[in-house]
């Protein structure tokens, strides 16, 4: 996964630069049809990938704030005061 992630990055990266060399060229259409992929690359393939891979063994409760949770932060806190 994190080879794919990386793959993925510098082919965002590197559509991104041709695609500012083509519009400072002066092949403006050329270069805002690579730079509209790579950005829709990296927000509708790239990001989630991404999140998926950081995300995918946590337990979202253990970042919500419940009462536990809360309870758990105090006496932390409690203690590093005394």
């Amino acid at each position: 996964m994190k080879h794919i992630i990386r793959l993925l990055f510098i082919i965002f990266a590197v559509l991104i630069a041709i695609g500012y060399y083509f519009k400072n060229s002066g092949n403006h259409p050329k270069g805002d049809t690579l730079i509209g992929i790579a950005i829709l690359l990296g927000s509708f393939v790239l990001m989630p990938v991404f999140i998926y891979h950081r995300w995918k063994d946590r337990k979202v409760k253990d970042y919500m704030l419940t009462n536990d949770n809360i309870q758990k932060m105090r006496d932390f806190n409690d203690d590093k005061k005394k």
